[in-house]
Order: C-alpha cells, then structure tokens, then sequence
C-alpha cells in the first residue's frame, strides 16, 4: 500500500537552495544536514544531500522521503553512494538531467533517521549527512494533541469504513475520462481508448483526457489527488500528462469539528486538468470540518508530501478556493509559507477570528430588532448594519451565529447522545468553532470551553449612522443600551461580551489574527472578488470590503500591497469562467518567473518585480471585457461605479478598515464627540452603558502585538500540545 504521507514545500528560497557544508543550527532546529570533505579537497560545488518533497527534514511523515543528492564538481553521478540509517539506498536513486539524484527513501522509523552521501573522485571523498524526523501518516506532525471522539466518515468516498480514533482506510485508485461531451465518466481500464475521449493539452502536446485518481487517508483525513494518467507515476520520472506543478484546493464553511468530512476541496476540475495540473486536497482543508488553519496546514503539508513521493518534485504549487477556502489560503501563506507559492483566494475573509465580530454583531442586532428595535425602518438598521444590505446581517444570523453555541452547529456525523449537555453530558463535544484553536487559545477550567476572544465591550453601534443623521439620539443610546451579549455556550444576555485575555495574547502572538506581516509579504496573490453585493445578492455573507480589509493589513504591515491583485466579477457562469481561466494563468506565469529569478533580490522584491505587466487591479464589465484599474477604498473609477463597496457592523462602529482590533482599549466617554444633544436620562444610561469607556480605534487593541513566528510547532504524535516553537 502506498505511503498516504505529503510534506509541505517550505519556502521558495529554501526549495531552490541546496544544503551545504557548515550549517549554524538555531537552538531549536530540529532537522540538520551537512557536507564533509576531507582536508586538501578541491574547490568548487560540495556535495549536498537534501530532502525533496517536505524541505524541512523534521517534519517528514509517513515512513518515506524523496531525497536530492547533488554531487560534488568534479564528480560523476555513478561514483556517489547514498544510505539510509547504516542501509545502502543507492539503488532508489536515478540520475536527473541536471546531473542530480533523487531517489525515494523508504522504511524510515518513527522518530530520528540519518541519511547519508558518499561521493568519490580525483580528490578525497566528501560526504554529506543529514537528519531526518519521521512521524507516522496518522499525525499530528506541529499541530498539536488531535480532537477526541473523532468520527469517521471514508465511506462517503468508496473507501471501506473505518475505526476510531485513526479513521485511516486503504488508498484505492480510479480512472475517470473525460467524454467528446464535455462530461467525466468511469473508466474500468485506463489503457482502453473509449470512442468518446477527449483530448488534453499539456506543454503544448494533446494528451489523452485520462484521469488517475487517489483516495486514501492522511492525517485522519480523506485525501483526494487527480492527474491525466499517464502509466504508473514515478517520482524520478515524471508523466508525460503533468504539466509538473499542482493546485492545491481549499474548501468553504467554519466548524468545530470533530469529524472526518464528506468532501474535500473537490479535485476532478477540467480548469486545472485539461492543462495538464496535478490537483490535490482533503477532508481537513474543508474549513467547514476544520475551522483551523493550523491543522489545514499540517494536512496540505502531508498530502503535498505523498503527492511529490507519487508524482516527483513540484514547479510551484497554486492555492485555490473561496470564502473559507480563501481564509485557508491566506492563513496558511502568512504562517506555514510554502506549503502554497502563490493563492488565488475568492470571496476572501482574513482569517476566522475577523470575522467573528460581525458575525455575533449580526445576531445581537436580529435580536434587538426583533424586540425593543422593532420601530427602526430597513433603511435605519442597514445604516446600523454597515452593509450594502441589511439582509447580508440576517444571513450571518441564519447561516453562521450558530458557531458560536455550544451544539447548534454540530454535524450530522456526532451523535446526539455524543454532544455536550450542561446537566447530562458535560464532558460531550462542544461545536463552537473555536473548539479547533484549543491548542492555540486553551481552555478556560471553569467552563471547560475554549477562552475566547470575542469582546463587545465599549463597541458602539451604529455610531456612524448617529454621525450621518439616519438614527435619532434616542435611538442610539437604546442599541447600545439594550443590545446585550453572548455569553460562553453562545446564549443572549444582558451583558456585551468580554474577551478572555489569554486567548487574545494567543492569537495575536500566534497570528490567528492574521496581520499579513510574516509569509504573505513575500506570496504572489490573487484575490478573486465574484461581487455578491449587488441587487439580488444582498442577502450574502461574502460582502467585498473583506478584500479590502487584507489590503489595509499588508499596506500596514509591510509598506505596499503590490503583491495582491483584486480583480471583480459580476456573479454571472460566464464571467465567474472568465476570470478564473485568466486568474489561473496569470498565476502561473507570475510563479513561473519567480522561479526563474536567480538573482540576489530579496523574496519580496522577485515577487513584486516578476509581476506580469498585464496583471493588475481592475474587473470585468462582461466576460469578453476586463479593464485594468487601480481599486481603492472607498470605491471609485469605472470598477467602483459597477462594484460599490459598503462597510460592516464594526466599521460603521468606529474601527478601520484593517478591522484587526479583537478588544478596543477604552476612552471615557465625551458626550462633545458626538453631533447631537443627548438628553440627561439618555446621557445616564449611556454612562451605565459603558462605564469603562468606549472604544479608542486610535490605539492598538488589548494585547495586539507583532507575532512570533512562522513554522509554529504545538506538539507532534509524541508530545501532544506543547507552548508554540518555531520549527526550523
């Protein structure tokens, strides 16, 4: 049975450079590797011995590892000799055509491995080592102690079912073809030529439209890849039918957990098929089933691992999916950089934690206007709301506020009886979705629920619509006065919401709370804004200033947004199609020059100077017409009179656009801030309203801090859930 283990591919840099002789280690490296020569050697290229499909040694799963010996100068291939713990693996390596080895190692051991190389020539030898950490496919490999109970869901996908806790099946393979039609169907034999196939083309030669597709299980997740088949797959030699390089899918939605998951981010796309892209993804990069980028992470990083163990190395791999799947990708950029080299994100949110103001914003306005609110008109609550329409508050309300309750979300999958019950189940599964950051965030001993860092305190609602004369004073003061809280099992009270302190030192040490500072400064980016604000769409959760929001973080954060493009569609099939054939090969001829960019730029500067000259903010009038523009907010030029963009709950509250303030620090409250007169009972309620003061959005929030990190370790199989560590 194939190994199901797939590593991340670490950064660009670290993917194209070799690992040479005198490496200074950090303390907390975890993988090393050197070369050796002997006193007298000759100068000129080292021998160097690296690992391939997960660059960092230390993270590799699965019992096996694609390895690159580069020999030294002056010697042939032939005269090199590699072995894997004292056993001699020479015979899995095969000469590339740049003069390299690769070679897939095989049997490592849980735990520590050492591989060597051995090269002999005119001069002495020289040998190369390196250090090698297997974990087992099951996982964890940095993502911390794993969900318990965890339900097993394989046979959604064929697979024969499967057992607590591990949910691990055997991989199978399945052929599909595409039809003369335009449709896919099962192919029994793949060497059989069905009257109605289509054809492919891939670099520039038609290909038979042949699919091989692999399910299997890999970090307790079902995992899917897809490429053109072409023979059995050799990782030292690569298909015809692979262009050689992967999209790697991200799928929608924001949930607790606590079971395996029916989809994945889906991998039997003609877009990326038909040009010969490989396509992979998993149960576990749903964020619907995941709502943790960290465990997406790990489980991209694994199945990217077994999909280059299949297949070979990867020219570059692109990100792709939309709502939550664009959080996955953003959050997995900025933190585990190099897992995806450049993401095309759709009807993009920042991260889960930025979206949860709004998100309980909505509800408690539902509420209030249900009751003490009644008497404010549809106008008044979308001024309140932010919105281009009020009914985007009212789907938040219906679709997601039940992530934040303590069973209201659970899947299908958990049996009732397995859920949590104050009086006849309190130690059962919680489905509040922060119950997947219980690693980052831990959890609070007095109600046994992740701390959160949810806080209303001091927010002001409807602030701007007060400032813009669409609500009365009166109006104002009884929001705030009667739109009370959540509190931890997500239940209304009468008290606004306070977060926990820790939980916020968490996510913003540990860039939950995505500020676009650390791996996204050096990621090509395409956020890809299909506009669902418009007449007919009102009623969307996936409103445009969210692109915007990521914009304002990387301006701040780093000096320039140049390397995120926003191009908007209206959300017609036909421009949808458009802009995603456009998107994808624009995408690709952005990475393609990176990795041809051998010059001494930092990172940053070869993805901002290797930008395609045609690739540029800008939208589609129609799917035959799309204009170059620069996109500002607020909206303006011909994109912005075809694509307004409207506001949200906190903004029209006060915060800015970055909208990265989880809990505002406080001002006293100054009744001459305001442009209207309060009377003396609506000045007295307002002050018991907020008796600490209201938000001051001119300061950072409480505990906003830069992070700590990329690579951020939470414990593996053996350790479980430790303090964060930077894996090197």
């Amino acid at each position: 049975m194939p190994k199901r283990a797939e590593c991340l591919v670490a950064n660009r840099a670290l993917r194209s450079s070799a690992v040479v002789a005198a490496l200074t280690a950090p303390v907390l490296l975890l993988g090393t590797a050197s070369a050796v020569a002997a006193p007298g050697s000759p100068p000129g290229r080292q021998l160097t011995i690296e690992t391939v499909s997960n660059p960092r040694p230390s993270l590799v799963s699965g019992g096996q590892v694609l390895v690159r010996v580069v020999p030294p100068e002056r010697t042939h291939a032939g005269r090199v000799t590699v072995s894997g713990n004292g056993h001699d693996v020479t015979s899995s390596f095969r000469t590339q055509p740049d003069g390299s080895l690769l070679g897939l190692v095989t049997g490592l051991r849980d735990g520590v491995n050492d591989l060597s190389a051995r090269a002999g020539g005119p001069g002495p030898d020289q040998r190369a080592n390196l250090r090698v950490t297997n974990h087992p496919i099951t996982g964890p490999v940095f993502s911390g102690a794993q969900q318990h109970p965890f339900y097993c869901e394989t046979q959604a996908f064929g697979l024969p079912a499967a057992s607590q806790p591990l949910c691990s099946a055997p991989t199978q393979v399945s052929y599909q073809y595409k039809t003369t039609a335009g449709a896919f169907a099962p192919l029994a034999d793949p060497a059989t030529r069905p009257a109605d196939l289509a054809t492919a083309t891939v670099n520039g030669h038609a290909v038979p439209y042949v699919v091989r597709v692999e399910r299997g299980t890999i970090d307790r997740a079902v995992y899917e890849m897809a490429v053109l088949y072409d023979g059995a797959p050799s990782p030292v030699a690569p298909d015809a039918g692979w262009n050689g390089k992967l999209v790697y899918t991200f799928g929608g939605g924001c949930n607790a957990g606590y079971h395996q998951g029916a989809a994945t981010g889906g991998v039997v796309n003609d877009l990326f098929l038909a040009q010969g892209y490989a396509v992979a993804s998993s149960t576990l990069n749903v964020l619907d089933t995941n709502c943790s980028p960290i465990i997406s992470a790990e489980a991209a990083m694994m199945v990217k691992e077994h999909f280059i163990e299949t297949y070979g190395p990867v020219a570059h791999t692109i990100g792709w999916g939309g709502s939550g799947g664009a959080i996955q990708q953003y959050d997995i950029a900025e933190n585990y950089p190099g897992i995806v080299d450049g993401i095309i994100p759709g009807v993009s949110f920042p991260d889960p934690l930025s979206v949860g103001g709004p998100v309980s914003d909505c509800r408690l306005l539902e509420q209030y206007f249900a009751g003490p609110g009644a008497s404010f008109t549809a106008a008044q609550k979308q001024a309140v709301a932010g919105f281009a329409s009020y009914d985007s508050c009212v789907s938040w309300n219906l679709t997601f506020a039940s992530r934040a309750t303590a069973t209201g979300s659970c899947n299908a999958a958990i049996p009732v009886a397995a859920r949590w019950d104050p009086v006849t189940n309190p130690r059962g599964v919680k489905c509040n979705s922060n119950e997947q950051l219980v690693n980052q965030i831990g959890r609070d001993p007095k109600t046994g629920f992740v701390r959160s860092p949810l806080d209303t305190t001091g927010v002001q609602y409807g602030l701007a619509a007060l400032k813009a004369g669409k609500i009365t004073a009166a109006q104002f003061t009884d929001l705030n006065a009667g739109i009370g809280g959540l509190d931890y099992t997500g239940k209304p009270v009468a008290q606004r919401i306070a977060a926990d302190p820790k939980a916020l030192s968490a996510v913003y040490a540990d860039d939950i709370m995505n500020s676009a500072s650390q791996g996204l400064r050096e990621t090509p980016i395409i956020d890809q804004r299909t506009d669902l604000d418009l007449a007919g769409f009102g009623n969307d959760i996936h409103t445009t200033e969210w692109s915007y929001v990521m914009r304002q973080r990387l301006l701040r954060a780093n000096g320039t947004a140049a390397n995120q493009v926003i191009i908007e569609n209206h959300a017609t099939p036909a421009e949808a199609a458009a802009a995603s054939v456009y998107e994808l090969g624009a995408m690709d001829r952005w990475l393609t020059a990176i990795d041809a960019d051998r010059s001494h730029r930092s990172p940053q500067q070869k993805v901002l100077a290797n930008r395609p000259a045609d690739l540029g903010d800008g939208c589609y009038l129609s799917a035959a017409s799309r204009i170059t523009e620069k996109l500002t907010y607020p909206a303006s030029g011909q994109c912005g009179a075809q694509y307004p963009v409207a506001a949200n709950t906190r903004m029209v509250a006060g915060e800015s656009l970055a909208l990265d303030v989880l809990k505002c620090r406080l001002k006293p409250l100054d009744f001459r801030d305001y442009p209207v007169a309060f009377t003396a009972a609506e000045r007295q309620r307002l002050r018991a309203t907020f008796p600490g003061g209201v938000c001051d959005y001119g300061r950072p929030g409480v505990g906003q801090r830069a992070p700590i990190g990329t690579w951020l370790s939470y414990g593996d199989e053996r350790t479980g859930t430790t303090p964060p560590t930077k894996v090197w």
